[in-house]
């Protein structure tokens, strides 16, 4: 499927805007607020303004108390958030027959989501950014899973809070660079810039005396999206409000859009359609939805033309909202004089109401427990029975295509990526990879196509194509981390550890602090007989990240085939107490008991480790060696 939105590269050089060249700093909220105080004192009670804080009492919009325990029975986990003083805590315990079995506490660090339709909840572990696994619902008053951990997908808290997800949520963080989710500092709540652009330009000239009649001219020291296109205008609103599959050009970050810039000059954002799915909608999907409607196409029509970002829809009328609907459809200067055709008792029903009967409130397919309003702005709307996941439609649905919401003529390359990450992102179907390789293959293949090609070919476990690809270039010309890592990590499925380690080295070497790639270094490292040369990359893991579990177990089992019995029984003890189903922590601590020759907590791990795989089958082996050292119960 093609895009809907033009490119418009060669306007944009155009651009009368000075703040979108790279001497514009950004100057922080504060410095805004000491010119424009009235608008801070508005704007920072709205949605945008609250999305993001401290974990504080005042922060949060949460109840507390026995009711809040939340029992994920799937994975048989219970939850239960509360406060230490002005600390806010989250609790993972298990029970068996009546007994704590496991006890895990985390410092809750920030909450995300202004409240008014959830708080979700981040740790910060060390510098890195994680999710909690349980969220609180205010529109229903409920603590449950967070999303996307319901249906036994929970991952606890290990949920990488990445720098796509914070510069949504969030002004521009000190992102650490070389990592996935470690960040430096962490702003508090979307601020004027991200709006606006970088403001030092405009404060030097209004410090200089340089003050712009704005009532009659543009400031060009500063974006006013009133006078950007169209596109230009969406941009900025779909930078956060077009969720779906979002892909970085090459080069770029989530951070490099400014306002005046059009999104595909940073990324392509890509959704899928499916048949009979038009009442389906994500949480973000505002500008998507709107892009569908017959208002917006028709006219000149953006999403500020009802918001005001500068105030709160909490305390905006329906009476302002219908006024724009009223203002095309009703006034002397309507673009049509349509009236409603509803019956007259109805409409003094619902005090007639345009936004309410057009635009109604639903639930949204990715988030539960939340009701808001679908920005498809239609004449007729009939509420779905049921909605589905995108994963659920995936399957039950004929999938029409992905659609680029950012291009209009996207490249094959493009398209391809998109499948992709698609794929990656929402549903593991094997015809979204046939679909990508399809494009691929379109026209010639070029080193720009490498990294869509060892992406496509990783993912498909062809691991042959994977470095055959990668043969054609020399190493030093592939800087994409990623890239490294999967043609390192095809090496290493092939049993090539040599070349296998020249690509997670190099990988390593532009990402250093990505925790997986480290540790991928130092599996080879072992498989290489460097036992002192993993030793020492594990250890310098977890003086990054002390709480990263395979480093953990991995170390132990060097200090456990070193005869080093106690480090090797603290590593893999921390590792049990963070994650009590690790498979491989459980069967290491299993032999070190064995080892260290206390039979019986040996024999209670190996019974535990069966329970769960029956099949295992190095718990199997150790289970006959304990055959004559214990009574097995």
């Amino acid at each position: 499927m093609h895009c809907g939105t033009k490119d418009g590269t060669a306007e944009r050089e155009k651009s009368p805007f000075l703040n979108l060249g790279d001497s514009a700093q950004y100057v922080g909220m504060d410095q805004c607020k000491s010119c424009h105080q009235n608008i801070y004192d508005t704007y920072i009670q709205t949605g945008m303004g609250q999305s993001f804080g401290m974990a504080t009492r005042q922060k949060s919009a949460a109840q507390y108390g026995p009711h809040s325990l939340v029992y994920d029975s799937l994975n048989n986990y219970y939850y239960f958030p509360f406060w230490a003083g002005d600390s806010l805590f989250i609790r993972e315990f298990r029970l068996e027959d009546g007994d704590t079995v496991h006890n895990r506490v985390e410092y809750v660090s920030y909450v995300i989501g202004s409240g008014q339709h959830t708080n979700s909840h981040l740790t910060n572990l060390h510098g890195f950014v994680y999710q909690a696994p349980i969220t609180f619902y205010t529109q229903r008053e409920q603590w449950d899973m967070a999303p996307g951990f319901e249906g036994g997908y929970s991952t606890r808290f290990g949920r990488i809070i990445g720098h796509e997800c914070m510069t949504c949520h969030n002004a521009l963080p000190k992102f650490v660079q070389g990592s996935v989710n470690k960040y430096e500092a962490v702003p508090t709540g979307i601020d004027c810039e991200r709006c606006h652009g970088p403001g030092s330009l405009h404060v030097k000239a209004k410090l200089a005396g340089n003050l712009v009649d704005t009532s009659k001219h543009a400031d060009y020291t500063i974006v006013n999206p009133a006078h950007l296109s169209k596109e230009e205008k969406m941009s900025i609103c779909q930078r956060c409000h077009l969720q779906g599959v979002a892909v970085l050009n090459e080069g770029k970050q989530f951070d490099d859009f400014k306002p005046g810039m059009h999104l595909s000059d940073v990324m392509n954002v890509f959704l899928p359609r499916f048949s009979n799915a038009e009442n389906d909608f994500i949480m973000a999907s505002q500008a998507d939805r709107l892009r569908m409607s017959p208002c917006y196409q028709k006219t000149d029509m953006t999403c500020t033309t009802c918001h005001n970002p500068h105030i709160s829809v909490k305390v905006t009328s329906h009476a302002q909202f219908n006024t724009a609907c009223t203002n095309c459809h009703g006034g002397a200067k309507a673009v049509t004089k349509l009236t409603c055709s509803a019956d007259m008792a109805k409409r003094k029903a619902v005090n007639d109401d345009c936004s309410g009967c057009h635009m109604p409130k639903s639930g949204s397919i990715d988030i539960p427990h939340v009701n808001i309003s679908d920005h498809y702005i239609r004449k007729h709307y009939e509420k779905p029975d049921v909605h589905l996941s995108v994963d659920q439609a995936t399957k039950v649905k004929q999938f029409l295509g992905l659609q680029c919401m950012t291009k209009e003529n996207p490249t094959e390359t493009d398209m391809a990526n998109g499948f992709l990450h698609f794929y990656e992102s929402y549903s593991s179907r094997p015809y979204l990879l046939d679909s990508a390789e399809n494009r691929l293959l379109r026209g010639n293949f070029g080193q720009e196509k490498l990294l869509t090609a060892v992406h496509l070919y990783f993912l498909k476990e062809n691991y042959n194509k994977v470095v055959e690809y990668a043969a054609k270039y020399d190493i030093k010309t592939i800087n994409d981390p990623w890239t490294l890592y999967r043609i390192g990590e095809a090496y290493f499925r092939l049993g090539n550890l040599p070349n296998a380690g020249q690509y997670f080295n190099k990988a390593v070497t532009v990402n250093p602090y990505n925790l997986d790639f480290l540790n991928k270094k130092a599996a080879v490292q072992f498989g290489q007989k460097d036992a002192n040369g993993a030793k020492q990359t594990y250890e310098s893991i977890l003086r990054i990240q002390p709480a990263y579990e395979p480093a953990l177990v991995s170390l132990g089992f060097i200090y456990m085939t070193d005869g080093k019995t106690q480090q090797a029984a603290k590593l893999l003890d921390k590792a049990i107490a963070l994650n009590p189903d690790y498979d491989l922590a459980l069967i290491n601590r299993a032999e070190l008991y064995f080892y260290t020759a206390d039979y019986q907590q040996s024999a209670d791990m190996v019974f535990k480790i069966l329970k769960k795989h029956p099949g295992d089958e190095r718990a199997k082996s150790l289970l006959q060696k304990l055959a004559g050292k214990t009574v097995l119960n």
